[in-house]
């Protein structure tokens, strides 16, 4: 049986550069299995995959979101880097309306954009690392490229396309 859909945000070749390898040096490397990313849907059905594509195509014929890495986010466990964009919310929004009757729960939630850079850390680690990170992280624009989609399959996400914004 196919595994579920996921939507990211594909990021700036530099930002996902910096990104991936705070993630590659904080989260525990026997689970790390993907690379950094932001997530926009974490479990779409896999028999909607055309419906999917269709949402994606129509929804990057937008410009590219501004969009901020805005502070650190304590995830009990873990450590994230909030992102911060009005326009990113707004094509969630809009991607979620489309969706109608095919989110989980937890997609249909409330979205805290965000990308996590350590998690199931002791809790020890996860306090030291804040302290270090709490100087490191300033404001900074954050780019986002596009929307990519992956198949879960067995811990590890296979690429299925990507689709970028307008001019970007």
């Amino acid at each position: 049986m196919a595994g579920p859909l996921i939507i990211t945000a594909e990021l700036g070749a530099a930002d996902f550069a910096w990104l991936d390898g705070l993630r590659r040096q904080h989260y525990p490397p026997e689970r790390n299995r993907v690379p950094a990313h932001l997530t926009l849907f974490r479990s779409l059905p896999p028999s909607a995959e055309g419906e999917v594509r269709r949402v994606l195509g129509s929804t990057c014929s937008a410009p590219a979101p501004a969009a901020v890495i805005s502070g650190l986010m304590d995830l009990g466990g873990g450590v994230a880097l909030r992102v911060r964009s009005d326009a990113l919310d707004a094509l969630r929004e809009q991607m979620a309306d489309r969706f109608h009757g095919l989110l989980t729960p937890q997609d249909s939630g409330g979205w805290v954009p965000h990308v996590t850079i350590q998690n199931k850390a002791e809790r020890a680690a996860v306090r030291e690392l804040l302290r270090t990170l709490e100087t490191a992280i300033e404001l900074r624009p954050l780019s986002i490229r596009g929307l990519l989609l992956f198949r879960y399959d067995e811990g590890l996400w296979e690429p299925l396309g990507g689709y970028r914004f307008r001019g970007a």
